[in-house]
């Protein structure tokens, strides 16, 4: 399958309904209204392709970005590659997909660390989403490195940009969720940072109340951990 052809696949799949609901989260044209499921079905048949995510990427369009994450063969992406993709976020949801993408690149740390220090509210949104992601996959990493961070999301949160206000707070979870040592850390970091704002526009989302999502994240570790001992 070309570009030429997933493009076509991708504008009959469009729904006006999706499209609104698209540009009420952000999203900026060109897009056609593909849903999530849509973009899943066409992702089985294409399997993995670098090329074609390549091709996909520089089409500029919101669903064709998301699906050449969907696609893209995460070890052979350069930083190179990434950094210039990274320039062109602009949306959430395209960072949400962006962000898990880099995770599983060899990169990711790197990139973690370089963008949560950028200027730009997308790519900073990008290197916490990252993050998040390290927190939950990424066992090599010791409990002091997310420390840092956990102790970093406490003093930089109140005066963070909108939407990275949210990445850092989804971090913070997912820093605490890891293991019993750092939901004690991050619990302690949410009760100093307290209610947070942040404005989702003309969406029902909301950002989680950190305290009780580490919670659950605990109860199903504990889950887990019975299932595996039976």
């Amino acid at each position: 399958m070309n570009a030429k052809e997933v493009l076509d696949q991708l504008r009959a799949a469009g729904k006006e309904s999706f499209r609104k609901t698209y540009l009420r989260h952000g999203v900026r044209e060109p897009l056609f209204g593909v849903s999530t499921a849509d973009l899943k079905s066409l992702k089985k048949k294409i399997k993995t392709d670098d090329a074609l995510a390549r091709e996909l990427w520089r089409s500029g369009s919101y669903e064709a970005r998301v699906l050449s994450t969907m696609i893209a063969d995460a070890s052979r992406l350069d930083e190179a590659t990434l950094d210039a993709w990274s320039r062109d976020l602009d949306s959430y949801p395209l960072v949400d997909a962006f962000g898990e993408l880099v995770s599983r690149t060899p990169h990711a740390r790197a990139k973690a660390e370089q963008w949560i220090a950028a200027d730009d509210e997308s790519i900073e949104s990008a290197g916490w989403k990252i993050l998040a992601h390290l927190a939950l996959k990424d066992a090599t990493l010791p409990d002091s490195y997310f420390a840092t961070h956990v102790e970093a999301i406490r003093r930089a949160i109140g005066t963070a940009k909108n939407r990275v206000k949210h990445e850092m707070n989804n971090a913070l979870i997912a820093i605490g969720g890891r293991n019993d040592a750092l939901e004690a850390k991050a619990i302690t970091a949410a009760k100093a940072i307290g209610t947070i704002d942040v404005d989702h526009g003309n969406t029902a989302c909301v950002t989680p109340d950190a305290i009780a999502y580490i919670a659950k994240m605990r109860a199903r570790r504990a889950t887990n951990t019975a299932r595996e001992s039976r």
